[in-house]
């Protein structure tokens, strides 16, 4: 008897209902339960009761029970949002879970490898589910904001005046950088830029202005303007967290800052000084290492492409290079790749600049050119060191790329990173910095070209109607635009109101077949390489992104926005 049948017969459904079902489940593509649901045929009750009863399951509302910290932490809020499952118990080794979609096993295997326990999943509904994460995200707002208005109670009304122009004496300076208001407001920035999942902190020094700005999910955002006649101090409370010098205004500097969360985590900000016009200004990195305990089957790549990946650095030599514009996620991509190929036998010895993890089982050398500890002088040096596959954090010069390259032809697989616009323009951007057409051609297994995009958040994203043509003129195919779902931002409490939750990578994975080598022996264009990439099979940024927008991942504005 089939799951459809099972709950006509468990609801008692009529001939009605069930055409009305079949209906829904026709344009929405839906399993006959789910979309039963969705039409209002049954409850959210009796979809939680009939999911409980086809699978054996118990069932739970996470919203009625009290649920400790301690087992929350096992999952950030993000993903709890996205696989709609809520942690409420653990018992040994196993991890109790409220789950909308029980028989979701991909995101149970995802939950297994993120928190090391065995998931035992319970029915529940969504609303409930729904109810108990708008909970524990107000409480959390709610928690900070009452924080940073004590915070500035505490500064007295005369904080609020505009500087006078004049720069502070350097004692001054530490002395209000160790004052209690300044302390609590920059200890508040950096709580509350790790309670959102902040990339980067931006403390931005203005002529009669100061403000301060979070990068969330690729985007920035004004979150707080702090009195101005703060802003000397509060600079020099961060020089003094990332042990700079307090004293130096004119040239920049580079620190970084560890922070413990209260759970216990260790997490790490680069630091950036940069002096501007009006003052100082900081941009702080969050590094979590956590974010980077993902395998390649995360990242975001479609099937096939990961298949291209995965033959390409499963070669003995050559090199797999990464490309994109600052911010893109190739250090992210970099490093998932490292991790998948990070096994004792193997001997892996990485130059960066800068270090951003450190991986465990990885040789990683901080690249420093002030004391001559250049990128070709640690290629050298690793060439020594009996290594099986080296990463160079980026081909800056022509002699970094003949190094990297000979390593390549010698028996090791070298991975690294450019700055090119797409796949094919990066083969004759190494050309162009002089490495001959027949070093580049037997060297190059892969290359990928990625950009970032935002997530919609699956809370709250609403379906749209689009005219088919103009998803077909942005590049999509007829057939696809036919059977596509188009959804476009509202904004909730889950996603602050923005209606982006996270982010996801668009790919161009060219692989150097023998008709690509070809070409770069004959110096062709970058136009005839991508025309015989495409040919064969490469899909562009723009192909995989209009992917994604079919599956309602994403919009059409955030694709036209990072896709050409």
């Amino acid at each position: 008897m089939s799951l459809a049948q099972d709950i006509i017969d468990w609801a008692g459904l009529d001939s009605d209902q069930v055409a009305q079902v079949k209906k829904q489940q026709a344009d929405k593509g839906e399993e006959f339960a789910r979309a039963a649901m969705s039409c209002k045929v049954i409850s959210e009750a009796q979809y939680r009761d009939f999911m409980a009863h086809t699978l054996a399951l118990p069932a739970v509302e996470p919203h009625l029970l009290h649920v400790s910290d301690k087992i929350l932490e096992t999952m950030d809020i993000k993903s709890m949002q996205k696989y709609r499952m809520v942690p409420f118990y653990i018992k040994g080794r196993n991890l109790y879970l409220a789950c909308f979609e029980p028989d979701n096993m991909p995101a149970l295997d995802d939950i297994r490898f993120m928190t090391g326990l065995t998931p035992l999943p319970h029915a529940a509904t969504l609303s409930s589910i729904n109810e108990f994460l708008h909970s524990k995200v107000s409480s959390e707002s709610q928690e900070d904001f009452g924080d940073i208005e004590d915070a500035l109670a505490d500064m007295g009304e005369d904080d609020v005046e505009f500087d006078s122009g004049e720069e502070s004496d350097d004692a001054s300076s530490l002395e209000d950088a160790s004052q209690a208001p300044v302390v609590k407001m920059v200890n508040l920035i950096i709580k509350d830029a790790i309670r959102k999942k902040t990339s980067d902190i931006h403390i931005e020094p203005y002529e009669k202005d100061f403000r301060v700005r979070f990068r969330l999910d690729g985007m920035l955002k004004e979150v707080m303007r702090p009195p101005l006649r703060l802003k000397n101090a509060m600079i020099s409370r961060l020089k003094i967290m990332a042990r700079l010098n307090i004293a130096e205004k004119r040239v920049p500097q580079d620190g970084r800052i560890k922070v413990k969360t209260p759970a216990g985590k260790e997490m790490e900000f680069r630091v950036s000084i940069l002096p501007t016009l009006f003052g100082e200004k900081v941009v702080m990195r969050l590094l979590d290492k956590s974010a980077l305990k993902v395998d390649m089957t995360q990242l975001g790549l479609e099937k096939e492409a990961l298949e291209k990946i995965t033959d390409a650095i499963q070669k003995p030599y050559g090199m797999f290079l990464v490309t994109g514009p600052t911010g893109s996620g190739k250090t992210t991509t970099l490093y998932s790749v490292i991790m998948e190929l990070n096994q004792e036998g193997v001997n892996i010895s990485t130059a960066e600049d800068p270090v951003e993890f450190s991986l465990k089982g990885v040789n990683q050398v901080q690249v420093m050119e002030e004391v001559g500890l250049t990128f070709p002088a640690a290629l050298r040096s690793f060439l020594r060191q009996d290594p099986d596959i080296i990463l160079v954090g980026e081909i800056r010069d022509l002699e970094t790329a003949q190094i990297a390259v000979k390593s390549a032809l010698t028996g090791h697989l070298v991975l690294s990173t450019l700055h090119t616009n797409d796949a094919p323009s990066t083969l004759t951007r190494l050309l162009n910095m002089g490495v001959d057409d027949f070093l580049v051609a037997s060297s190059v297994n892969a290359i990928v070209a990625q950009r970032l995009i935002r997530r919609l958040c699956p809370i709250c994203k609403r379906r749209v109607d689009i005219e088919k043509e103009k998803l077909i003129n942005m590049g999509m195919s007829e057939e696809l635009a036919e059977k596509s779902e188009v959804y476009e931002p509202v904004g909730c409490d889950e996603c602050n109101q923005i209606g982006y939750k996270g982010r996801a990578g668009v790919y161009e994975i060219l692989v150097v077949t023998e008709d690509i080598q070809s070409l770069i022996l004959r110096h062709a264009t970058v136009i005839e390489i991508r025309d015989k990439a495409l040919e064969q099979g490469m899909l562009t940024m723009r192909q995989s992104g209009l992917l994604k927008i079919s599956r309602g991942d994403t919009t059409i504005d955030e694709i036209l926005r990072t896709t050409a």
